[in-house]
């Protein structure tokens, strides 16, 4: 085999990786969020070099602040401040009867 060609199957791997990581990460945040968190701490151990505590801070997810604007949804009060009425409403008011007509010849 020769050097390019296991460089370009390094870097199409690579490219699998990342796009399964985004995919990942837009489809199931929470646990892509624990994942980040349990590398992090097996990087931020006392036991480990400097570099890898940088590298286990970077990879730490945020945490929730507690802010409105980090979009954690917990307290169930980050919706808009006055939702419409008939979002309230009940679901059987909005339902619409069907109505099948003839074809037409």
């Amino acid at each position: 085999m020769s050097t390019s060609l296991i460089l370009q199957y390094a870097l199409i791997a690579l490219l699998v990786a990342a796009s399964l990581w985004t995919a990942l990460r837009k489809l199931a945040p929470t646990m892509t969020a624990r994942w980040q968190a349990a590398a992090a701490a097996a990087l931020l151990r006392p036991q480990r070099g400097a570099f890898a505590q940088r590298l286990g801070r970077f990879v730490q997810p945020k945490g929730a602040t507690g802010h409105c604007g980090d979009g954690c949804g917990t307290c169930g009060t980050c919706g808009p401040a006055d939702a419409p009425a008939d979002a309230r409403a009940d679901a059987s008011s909005r339902e619409q009867p069907v109505t099948f007509h003839p074809r037409r010849k």
